[in-house]
């Protein structure tokens, strides 16, 4: 864990926090900002969301077909 001191500063009507070199982001990347109580946390947007990746899957192409496996042979197991 990297612990790193700042200070906010007026950008405009905004207040914004300069993220130092160690634990900076590269320019323009969309964040999502969490407070909870006094604590704030910055994390990467996430690109896509759940719904957005699963409709992302289904639009690639299927198989031609699925390759079938032996079955599976479950050992005895007396007691359980």
């Amino acid at each position: 864990m990297i612990e790193v001191n700042s200070r906010t500063f007026k950008s405009g009507n905004s207040v914004a926090v300069r993220l130092p070199k160690e634990i900076g982001l590269e320019a323009d990347v969309p964040v999502t900002i969490t407070r909870v109580g006094d604590v704030l946390t910055i994390t990467p947007k996430r690109r896509l969301s759940v719904k957005e990746m699963i409709a992302e899957l289904r639009k690639l192409p299927k198989p031609d077909k699925v390759q079938e496996r032996e079955p599976i042979e479950w050992p005895e197991r007396p007691g359980l």
